[in-house]
């Protein structure tokens, strides 16, 4: 079965949903046509000029990367401006191209834990604000006959999602009571007598700012005059989503030999310390990119070692005179490891719904800084 960029989208926002990503960024669609149709998506960090380039002579559909190819709102599209020709150059080979940014760092299972994960941390929980939105169970009574009908609609919607899972909902039989008015239309039984009916009883998970849309699409398919529904607040969403991870080593190391294994596991060529290297390391804190603005957070949370990228000088002074350590990896080496991992996991969901997509992570991209 043929897909179209919307299918990848929808199913990119079972991995990173949109709402996860930071106010400041740039998430989604960056160049291209929903409707147009993908046969082949290269995974990529950046959407560089040697990139697009490649994938343009490789007839490349969709170009998914973490760096957003736009930033800021354009005031104009100069075809001799580096963006200018990355959007040109897509749009004549009919090639569009998508970003998944702060929403895939920020998301559970997102390149946070795929770092924290790989270098030995467990026991993972946020590091900075938690990015989980305020939540609803929405249970509503439907008619035996229109069980099918009420849940198909429900999974039209937003409704049910639950971490990477979608469609999620809950179903029991009952006895429903009611005496229809005066002046009501009932679906069943006679006004002013009392009936029973054999009703069905969904529940699903709604997002606040999702909750007005799901019962009004809901509503039109629901076969009673007045659709009988309930909404309860739910507290302590247990989805791990937000900035930055902390955990647990498997036990106590120094902040020399724990930087050393990060720098194997991670086969880089080198890193950067700073602290005492005798520290005792019990408990790591991590964020991928550039993690600066968590430092506050990394120096209250307990964690010995912070480790991420672009880290400053008065980072560095701001953890010795906390006796903490930090190891800077850099930018690219944090991030550039998501690619074969979020490759994996479009090409099995899209498997799954039997599209015929072949999903491949771009592997000439290289740390422009360079060490001599």
């Amino acid at each position: 079965m043929e897909a179209k960029i919307f299918d990848i989208i929808k199913a990119m926002e079972t991995i990173a949903p949109y709402w996860l990503a930071e106010e400041w960024d740039n998430v989604g669609l960056q160049v291209g046509e929903k409707n147009w149709p993908v046969r082949s998506i290269w995974i990529a960090l950046d959407p560089g000029p040697d990139v697009v380039d490649d994938a343009c002579k490789s007839d490349v559909d969709l170009l998914i990367t973490h760096h957003p190819l736009i930033f800021h709102p354009l005031s104009s599209i100069n075809l001799n401006s580096a963006v200018g020709s990355i959007i040109q150059k897509a749009i004549q080979h009919r090639m569009a191209i998508f970003s998944a940014h702060t929403n895939l760092d920020n998301a559970m299972d997102g390149l946070n834990d795929v770092l924290a994960r790989r270098i030995g941390i467990k026991n993972l929980k946020v590091l900075g604000t938690v990015g989980a939105t305020e939540n609803y169970k929405l249970v509503l009574y439907v008619p035996l006959a229109y069980e099918h009908q009420v849940l198909n609609s429900i999974f039209e919607t937003k409704a049910g999602e639950i971490g990477s899972y979608t469609c999620c909902s809950f179903r029991n039989k009952g006895t429903g009571t009611y005496r229809p008015g005066s002046s009501s239309k009932p679906f069943a039984g006679k006004v002013g007598e009392i009936s029973h009916a054999d009703e069905i009883r969904i529940e699903t998970v709604v997002r606040k700012s999702d909750l007005n849309s799901v019962i009004e699409h809901v509503r039109k398919n629901h076969p009673y005059e007045t659709m009988a529904y309930d909404i309860y607040p739910l507290k302590g969403n247990e989805d791990m989503q937000g900035a930055g991870r902390i955990g647990d080593l498997d036990e106590s190391t120094k902040l020399i030999s724990f930087a050393r294994s990060i720098k194997e596991k991670l086969g880089l060529n080198s890193i950067k310390i700073a602290g005492n290297p005798e520290l005792k390391v019990n408990t790591a804190a991590v964020c991928t990119g550039s993690g600066s603005s968590l430092m506050s957070h990394f120096i209250s949370s307990g964690a010995q070692v912070y480790i991420s990228g672009d880290l400053r000088y008065h980072d560095a002074r701001a953890v010795e005179a906390e006796n903490l350590g930090l190891i800077d990896i850099g930018h690219f080496a944090s991030e550039h490891l998501i690619l074969d991992v979020l490759a994996d996991r479009i090409e099995k969901i899209l498997s799954k719904k039997e599209f015929y997509v072949k999903v491949e992570a771009y592997g000439l991209e290289n740390d422009p800084f360079m060490i001599l």
